[in-house]
């Protein structure tokens, strides 16, 4: 008898074990979420360079410190009442909700559990948060990310924030509250 027959049953189970692991973190993410494009090509670098645009000029707080999300149309038709340029891209935004005045149907990027509580007041005012500390290179980049959603659920996200870790090691890096009940109510 050889070693492999003597332990062939440990040497499957293993087999067995790491092709599970394998397909839970590599396939079962794959299948479980969704990528939703948005419906604009839309460039946070040329609204911002070119326009000099900051993120409050469309990104919003209300007056009662809720988050306004993002623009209504009538942030951008007030700049693009008419085409400003040449391409496809902005031909096809006039035609299709600027002249129509049709709201732009954005895919959200942050739809949460209803136990979870975020306050980007809280954030900005308070903590005095630039938005690029959570959001990165988003402000300065050419396109805008698919949503991340689960097909689940329906929570989404984008690459920045698959989960809460992000938001836990800023607050330890902080020293903010950090227990549970600090995000979810």
């Amino acid at each position: 008898m050889n070693a492999f027959t003597e332990h062939k049953g440990s040497i499957l189970f293993l087999a067995g074990t790491v092709a599970a692991l394998g397909l839970g973190w590599g396939v079962f993410p794959a299948v479980l979420y969704r990528q939703a494009p948005q419906p604009v090509d839309f460039s946070h670098k040329v609204h911002a360079d070119k326009a000099g645009a900051k993120c409050e000029d469309c990104h919003a707080l209300r007056d009662d410190g809720t988050f306004a999300g993002v623009p209504a149309l009538d942030k951008c038709s007030g700049c693009h009442a008419q085409a400003m340029g040449a391409s496809a891209q902005e031909k096809s935004f006039i035609d299709r909700y600027v002249t129509p005045n049709r709201e732009i149907p954005w895919q959200v990027y942050s739809r949460q559990p209803q136990n979870v509580y975020f306050s980007h007041a809280f954030h900005v005012r308070l903590a005095r948060l630039d938005c690029r500390q959570c959001h990165g290179g988003e402000g300065q980049s050419n396109t805008l990310p698919p949503a991340r959603i689960d097909r689940i659920s329906e929570y989404s996200g984008s690459a920045h924030f698959e989960d809460m870790s992000a938001c836990e090691d800023c607050h330890r890096r902080r020293g903010a509250a950090n227990s549970c009940l600090a995000c979810h109510k």
